[in-house]
């Protein structure tokens, strides 16, 4: 009797329609967000899941993310790089077949993230710029 008791009990939160579309939706991003990863992909590919058509229609409806609303919880930006790359044959085919566009692709992520500046920090005054300079300390900076 007690086992029908807790299946009740969770019964009404697995089919509340906002809770399933709520988890529906943050294993979605999570699927989004892991194909940021070139690694993945390549994975992906080499066991032929990118040639499923289902797999690839499931991708297509993944592009909703990339819409204003859904784009902002992505922490990995790459992901929707990526999941338009995907959009292509082209590329899926590529990606099984060369290991170089892993890399290359690993490589430019990697690229990014080193000379990635914070814009708060690019816009903010320097702390030494509310001391007046005068010509003499501003022409060292520039021999420096």
């Amino acid at each position: 009797m007690e086992g029908n008791d807790a299946n009740s009990s969770t019964s009404p939160i697995l089919t509340d329609p906002k809770v399933a579309n709520r988890a529906r939706f943050e294993l979605e991003l999570e699927f989004v967000q892991a194909l940021a990863n070139p690694f993945y992909l390549h994975s992906l590919a080499q066991q032929n899941v990118l040639e499923q058509p289902a797999f690839v229609s499931f991708l297509r409806y993944l592009l909703y993310f990339k819409e204003k609303n859904y784009a902002r919880f992505i922490h990995y930006p790459h992901a929707l790089h990526h999941l338009e790359l995907l959009q292509h044959a082209e590329f899926r085919s590529q990606m099984k077949k060369d290991e170089f566009l892993r890399e290359f692709l690993h490589q430019k992520q990697f690229d990014h993230w080193r000379t990635w500046r914070d814009p708060s920090a690019i816009n903010a005054p320097h702390p030494d710029a509310s001391a007046p300079e005068d010509s003499e300390s501003i022409s060292n900076k520039a021999a420096l």
